[in-house]
């Protein structure tokens, strides 16, 4: 993006599926990110008593391009204003800091979800969901509300769309499908079973297939075309996959249709305007029905 920001949270993200050497290396850095930016990758290596190669190493594990990317990430996280992390609730808590702490929980996790999303795949899935012959969502417990949440708009703007949260359903949807047709499956953990093997499917029938998960590899990355990522919100007791973690596919979602419907501008307003005109009639409609009951 044009802000380079989410270092820091993908070195958090991404610590615990780390190798030894490379933990070694991420830790000195989240301990020391100002020092960090400075050092070479040789430096870095001798700080945190590793080795050149395992800097490098790191950098492909989190999905960079290199050393110097990583820097110019954390470099942005430090430029960037310093928020409070994940807080819990505690028992019989005031509900004006219940109302704080879940308002910055959500603001944390939208802003995170940001800074580690990569344009070039968000322009490559506007791509193939404005050319799609038709769009299938797929998602399961509280992803299938951001599912449903993409069918809705989606057609709002006149395009093919469905969601499925039954997994027999959408299979046999998907089974129709092909190189024309997009699936996108929405999982939190990227491990839910129904949604790996459903996107399995849909790369069986050749069509593209995009998966919005927390960030890093998961059991979708091999049949995912299109990877978009969202925070993945250290989870707090109380903050369930179906809190802040599921504005964050809501948004993800919503960044979508922005960006397809400035690609498409003049027939976005023309469907906006035709949708919203059909809406108003159901709403007259009913308006007219209730009076002509009273009169009666």
């Amino acid at each position: 993006m044009s802000h380079v920001k989410g270092g820091l949270v993908i070195l958090k993200e991404m610590f615990n599926s780390l190798p030894p050497s490379e933990k070694k290396i991420a830790t000195y850095i989240l301990n020391n990110p100002e020092e960090s930016i400075l050092l070479t990758a040789l430096t870095l290596a001798e700080k945190s008593q590793t080795s050149s190669a395992a800097v490098i190493r790191l950098c492909k594990s989190l999905g960079f391009n290199g050393f110097q990317e990583l820097k110019i990430r954390v470099a942005g996280d430090l430029q960037a204003k310093v928020v409070k992390g994940y807080r819990d609730i505690e028992p019989n808590e005031e509900y004006r800091n219940i109302i704080d702490k879940v308002t910055s929980n959500t603001i944390q996790t939208l802003k995170e979800t940001v800074d580690i999303m990569s344009e070039e795949s968000l322009k490559e899935a506007v791509n193939k969901l404005g050319k799609a012959k038709s769009i299938v969502f797929i998602g399961f417990g509280a992803s299938y509300i951001a599912a449903k949440d993409a069918e809705q708009k989606f057609i709002r703007i006149d395009k093919n769309a469905q969601s499925f949260s039954d997994v027999h359903m959408a299979a046999t949807a998907i089974a129709n499908k092909g190189p024309e047709d997009v699936v996108v499956g929405v999982t939190f953990s990227g491990n839910t079973k129904e949604v790996v093997n459903l996107l399995e499917l849909a790369k069986q029938k050749d069509s593209t297939t995009i998966s919005i998960t927390k960030y890093g590899r998961s059991a979708v990355t091999p049949f995912s075309d299109i990877q978009l990522h969202t925070s993945a919100a250290r989870e707090a007791t109380f903050r369930s996959g179906a809190t802040s973690s599921r504005i964050a596919q809501l948004h993800v979602i919503d960044i979508l249709l922005m960006c397809l419907a400035s690609e498409e501008y003049e027939d976005t307003i023309k469907h906006l305007d035709e949708t919203r005109e059909a809406v108003s009639f159901l709403r007259d409609g009913v308006k007219e029905k209730k009076r002509y009951i009273l009169k009666k």
